[in-house]
């Protein structure tokens, strides 16, 4: 199954007997806060969920957006209305990073069939809703593993071992600048690839053939070699895994990512384009 889905198709859909559940998970680095967006328009029946609070856990040893509890995140998706067999569509404003977060989450928690609205809510042709929806609540129960997960001296193992993808800017990974975590630079044997490069000017994903060739020229050799994904703090590694999906890839993600990484000055740092 596609991991995407354009708005033409989800228009479709959302007309016929069987209509995906809708999450808006509208959510920008820095705020402003997705909530009033999504109270001001949404896609008719979208449930809000939010990053910061119920797509990742309190801030601390496991970085910005640790992991959330896999309890309180099964009990969000139920009161989304998620069941085991629903379709899912998730949706952000356009970046796709939020979007991927979740797209992830319920994936490696075992649901098989959730999508994300290519380019977000900026290609909807459709009224937007102000309507808060009251879904019935879903039977989803959320099992991890569906998906592979990194931790610190897993990314370390594959930045050695085999090709560990750096998703933020380019001049983070280098060290030129750092604006958010304690130290700039990357995983030593890292390979920089922003996140930025895998969609075009709106926000839609390249075509798979483009994608596949980009991560090819980043040193992907087959669809069985192990890659893994950091970034900042598991959010726009997600949007990398879910490009890799599209490539024909499979990526592990280190959720931890740099924030937890470089939190602990015991762990290696490098700086300069060079992954060493």
């Amino acid at each position: 199954m596609t991991a995407i889905i354009t708005a033409a198709e989800l228009a479709s859909e959302s007309a016929g007997p069987r209509r995906p559940v809708l999450l808006d998970v509208r959510w920008r680095l820095g705020g402003p806060p997705g909530r009033p967006e999504y109270e001001a328009g949404h896609l008719p029946d979208a449930v809000y969920v939010d990053l910061d609070t119920e797509l990742a856990g309190p801030p601390g040893a496991g970085g910005r957006h640790p992991l959330p509890d896999v309890a309180a995140f099964g009990a969000v998706m139920r009161r989304a209305g998620v069941s085991q067999d629903t379709q899912v569509v998730v949706y952000d404003g356009g970046q796709g990073w939020a979007a991927a977060r979740a797209w992830w989450l319920l994936r490696w928690t075992g649901h098989a069939d959730v999508r994300v609205l290519d380019g977000g809510l900026a290609g909807w042709p459709g009224p937007l809703s102000t309507r808060t929806p009251t879904p019935a609540a879903g039977d989803f129960d959320p099992v991890p593993g569906s998906l592979p997960l990194l931790d610190a001296d897993g990314a370390a193992a594959l930045a050695r071992d085999g090709l560990l993808l750096d998703a933020r800017a380019a001049e983070r990974y280098r060290g030129d600048v750092e604006p958010i975590d304690r130290i700039g630079g990357h995983i030593p044997g890292a390979v920089s690839a922003p996140t930025t490069e895998n969609v075009a000017e709106n926000g839609s994903f390249l075509a798979p053939g483009t994608l596949a060739s980009r991560f090819a020229g980043l040193g992907a050799t087959d669809d069985t070699q192990e890659i893994g994904v950091y970034c900042g703090s598991g959010v726009s590694g997600a949007h990398q895994v879910l490009a890799l999906e599209i490539a024909g890839y499979r990526g592990a993600l280190y959720a931890g990512s740099w924030s937890e990484w470089s939190a602990d000055e015991t762990r290696p740092v490098a700086k300069g384009p060079d992954p060493q």
